[in-house]
């Protein structure tokens, strides 16, 4: 006798992601941030890389600022590439177009930052599963690195159709600061999390703490 039979399992549950690629990279003399290079591969795709080899169902890139120059650099991989025709606002417009362009109904939405070097697949994986181990109260995990606010974050499918209904000037920064109770600050002790770059100095930071030094590809480096 089948031990199994009359034992259903429990579909996955589909988790869309939301690539955010819209910014200006003020802070970095007007240059996209998402293209620094890592061993030679810009960050943008390493990031999809990781994001589809945890095998999220569907991946949407929000492109704005210096969108001509990026989309060549996505090519052909297998994702969905959306521009905000008004990337100047906030951050969280881009969020809004990324969040309708996901063609499913997941039942998750995790979003990712573009410039974050160190983000890999088992940091994606390892944050999905702590997502489905959340608290049942709760629709909102973000990660808590010694106490300070990482991302990416993922937030369930009733948030997400919350903050499309809301202004487009709000985006999870703003649910979670309305719904505090609702959110799981998930802790852990990965700086991969924590590790952005908004400046030069970031760039600086990150080789002298690590072995990692991020190169920009030729046609944006600055001649002196």
């Amino acid at each position: 006798m089948n031990p199994t039979a009359g034992n259903t399992v429990s579909p996955q549950p589909l988790v869309g992601a939301v690539l955010l690629a819209a910014g200006a990279g003020s802070r970095m003399g007007h240059r996209p941030k998402c293209l620094l290079e890592l061993d030679g591969t810009p960050l943008i795709r390493r990031l999809i890389s990781a994001l589809l080899d945890a095998d999220v169902h569907e991946l949407v890139v929000v492109l704005g600022h210096h969108a001509e120059r990026i989309a060549p650099v996505i090519g052909a991989l297998p994702v969905t590439v959306v521009r905000n025709p008004d990337p100047q606002t906030s951050q969280n417009t881009s969020l809004h177009v990324g969040l309708r362009a996901l063609s499913h109904q997941p039942d998750a939405v995790l979003v990712a930052l573009a410039d974050q070097p160190l983000i890999r697949t088992q940091d994606i994986s390892e944050l999905i599963s702590a997502y489905h181990k959340r608290p049942a109260h709760t629709q909102v995990l973000q990660p808590q690195v010694n106490g300070l606010p990482g991302n990416p974050v993922v937030f369930s499918a009733a948030v997400r159709e919350q903050i499309l209904s809301g202004d487009t000037d709000a985006g999870c920064r703003q649910w979670q600061a309305a719904h505090p109770e609702a959110v799981c600050r998930w802790a852990t002790t990965n700086q991969h999390y924590r590790t952005d770059m908004d400046t030069l100095d970031d760039i600086e930071a990150l080789a002298a703490g690590t072995v990692h030094r991020l190169c920009w590809p030729a046609d944006l480096a600055v001649k002196s």
